[in-house]
């Protein structure tokens, strides 16, 4: 994905976000979300998929997003300012959260509910285990995305788990077909690992110029 992209634009969102990041607010309503003033981009995906390390390994702060062991603890939508000019939002996960069905039904809802409402949404970016690939669970939230007309991009995470980059390259293919009719599905898969820092670099970039807080 780097020819994507200019060396520039990588150094410059390189910079945007080693720039100061602080959580923000954790929101269990809709009513308590901030303002729309700023842009945001969304990270969804299967409880325990890796969102929180995907935030810390963007920002560089290993603390900034909790990460767990434990699927389904992000209950809320966590909110986190970047330099005080972008939100990155992360929504509960969906999938093997350890919790009653009327529970994870509420916070499942509040995530549709934030897709839905925010007009300054920029994008949703859909974290996809590479070593599993698009499950039937990941569909029902290809189709939340699709009926809410949010544009989202798959990022497949954990790719350094694989055994070679032909079977990373292998899984990319074939997710990227698997979605390539969606209506509101970005035509492109980012491959990334927050272990080790594949592609991290590339999806800054891809997040700061559509956001538009870099040209």
């Amino acid at each position: 994905m780097s020819e994507l992209f200019t060396e520039e634009a990588i150094e410059t969102a390189r910079i945007l976000f080693a720039r100061p990041a602080e959580f923000l607010m954790g929101a269990a309503k809709i009513e308590q979300l901030p303002s729309p003033d700023l842009p945001e981009v969304a990270f969804a995906g299967r409880s325990n998929v890796g969102k929180s390390s995907l935030i810390n390994g963007l920002t560089g702060r290993h603390g900034l997003a909790r990460a767990s062991n434990e699927p389904g603890r992000t209950r809320e939508v966590n909110l986190f300012l970047l330099d005080g000019r972008l939100r990155l939002v992360d929504l509960p996960g969906y999938g093997f959260a350890r919790a009653s069905k009327s529970d994870t039904s509420k916070f499942q809802n509040l995530g549709r509910s934030y897709l839905r409402g925010r007009p300054n949404l920029k994008r949703v970016y859909l974290l996809i285990d590479a070593r599993h690939g698009l499950k039937d669970v990941d569909k029902e939230a290809l189709d939340a995305l699709d009926l809410a007309a949010v544009s989202y991009q798959i990022v497949l995470t954990k790719a350094d788990k694989l055994r070679s980059s032909a079977a990373v390259e292998k899984v990319a293919a074939e997710t990227l077909k698997a979605v390539s009719k969606r209506p509101a599905a970005f035509p492109r898969v980012a491959v990334t690992s927050s272990e080790i820092g594949t592609g991290l670099p590339e999806l800054r970039a891809e997040i700061a110029q559509t956001a538009g807080v870099i040209d």
